[in-house]
């Protein structure tokens, strides 16, 4: 009796974290981008995205809304953040008209998605006249999904 009650037990509690992983991984960010951009080693042209950051390999997924096929799947690393995040926002560094994604913050969450220099980033930071990047933040809004 006692052996069924922990199977229940642990039954139970793999139920709710499915289902909580299940309500997290429906909850895209959306996110309009006015400039053509690159994020990893692709370069993707401006417009609507969906930004996925449920994924649990610390991948971001960017999609294109009105072109599927203008994606990019880039790897992250996690920064922690000392207080959690009041919206969802994307990180860009500028150099001139070029752009590169940098972080990712999800409303909610007390870290963000860093990503790593590409290599085209380093090489225009090395010749650019500025020694550090401008910024550029965009806000995000939070797709709920249809039910």
């Amino acid at each position: 009796m006692k052996k069924r009650g922990l199977v229940m037990t642990g039954l139970l509690v793999l139920s709710i974290m499915a289902a909580t992983r299940v309500a997290r991984a429906q909850q895209l960010m959306v996110v309009d981008i006015p400039f053509a951009f690159v994020a990893g080693q692709t370069t993707l042209p401006a417009g609507e995205y969906y930004v996925d950051t449920s994924s649990n390999n610390s991948a971001l997924l960017l999609t294109h809304r009105g072109n599927p096929n203008a994606s990019a799947i880039v790897l992250t690393m996690t920064a922690p953040t000392i207080e959690p995040h009041s919206d969802s926002k994307l990180l860009f560094h500028r150099y001139g008209n070029r752009y590169f994604l940098s972080q990712c913050w999800m409303a909610g969450t007390s870290s963000s998605r860093q990503l790593r220099k590409s290599e085209r980033e380093k090489e225009i930071s090395l010749s650019a006249s500025m020694p550090t990047p401008e910024q550029v933040i965009l806000t995000a809004r939070l797709n709920q999904p249809q039910r």
